[in-house]
């Protein structure tokens, strides 16, 4: 009767812990998948904007597009919670001026200033400034394992963007460290994703919300609108215009901010970080394969560094779970 009895809560133990694996791994896949869709845009958008497309149109298509894909999920979760919006209005918000729009205005203006890969290399500071942000905030030094793991991961991204021989521009600079700025938002805002504000409808608010400023900026004139009937070629090949808007706008961007929203709260923001890094590796691979722009020896030696660094702060991660998690006591038969 006492073992029977006693068995109960290990049992219940090992289930929650076997489901808690479960939601990481499934959070890392879905970090990856999003990293993957996300890498895909700036191949594709590179290409439109070079044949006379201006910024503020493709940015408009391309949000506005995703938002209204993703558009029943936000839908659904206000019928099954009338006060939804109420609530989580002013979160919603945040993540359409953040995350969405200040963090591809941020960038692509800081692009215009220097060198594409010195401006990816400061947005892509992101991971550390999370760090750096939870140090200050807890007062608590990271682990050895974190300072690593971060310090390996950084420089495997300088040796994956190749920032030899670049000028330093000020004003560049401030504006790429914006954009890195709303990379950490947008870790931080989908970590609170979860049951009450469901993280499709998080992202399909977000996304609607920048299309709708996009909008009034390309009405007042404030961002130029320019949608040319124009030939892109892609992979040497001559398409529409259309061809890499759509994929940019159905999947890139709404499979990139769905899955994303999706992982963070499953592997948490300081994690969810360091794998998106991956999204300049798999960016490298659709340059390659559509740009022919071939990546050499030193940018896969890179890569290699960046999945290290990711793997050591992982681990932490888990060692930190693993100490916190209560220890199961197993009960004492009585004395007859």
């Amino acid at each position: 009767m006492t073992a029977s009895t006693g068995s109960i809560p290990l049992a219940g133990v090992v289930v929650h812990d076997i489901a808690r694996r479960r939601a990481r791994t499934s959070g890392l896949v879905l970090g990856l998948a999003s990293a993957l869709a996300f890498s895909s845009s700036g191949p594709f958008v590179k290409p439109l904007l070079e044949a006379g497309w201006s910024l503020g149109a493709a940015l408009l298509v391309r949000m506005g597009v995703a938002g209204l894909i993703l558009a029943p999920a936000l839908v659904m979760a206000v019928r099954r919670q009338p006060g939804l919006l109420r609530r989580h209005g002013r979160i919603i918000l945040a993540f359409g001026l953040m995350p969405v729009l200040g963090c591809q205005l941020f960038f692509f203006s800081a692009m215009q200033r220097m060198p594409v890969a010195v401006a990816l290399l400061i947005q892509y500071l992101a991971p550390v400034l999370l760090v750096a942000f939870v140090w200050i905030r807890t007062r608590r030094a990271p682990s050895a394992l974190v300072l690593w793991g971060s310090l390996v991961a950084i420089a495997g991204l300088v040796l994956v963007v190749d920032i030899s021989g670049a000028a330093f521009d000020l004003v560049g600079t401030l504006l790429a460290l914006g954009a890195a700025l709303c990379v950490c938002a947008y870790f931080v805002i989908s970590e609170r994703a979860g049951d009450d504000l469901p993280p499709l409808a998080l992202a399909s608010g977000g996304l609607l919300t920048g299309a709708a400023i996009v909008g009034v900026l390309c009405l007042s004139g404030l961002l130029p609108f320019r949608a040319p009937d124009v030939i892109v070629v892609l992979a040497g090949t001559e398409v529409a215009w259309f061809v890499p808007l759509l994929w940019v706008a159905g999947v890139a961007t709404t499979l990139g901010y769905a899955l994303g929203v999706m992982a963070v709260p499953r592997i948490g923001s300081r994690v969810a970080s360091f794998v998106g890094l991956s999204e300049v590796l798999f960016a490298l691979a659709f340059a390659w394969l559509f740009l022919g722009e071939v990546p050499g020896p030193v940018q896969f030696v890179g890569g290699a560094l960046i999945l290290v660094g990711v793997v050591l702060v992982r681990a932490e991660a888990d060692s930190a779970r693993k100490d916190a998690a209560p220890a199961v006591r197993r009960p004492v038969a009585p004395a007859p």
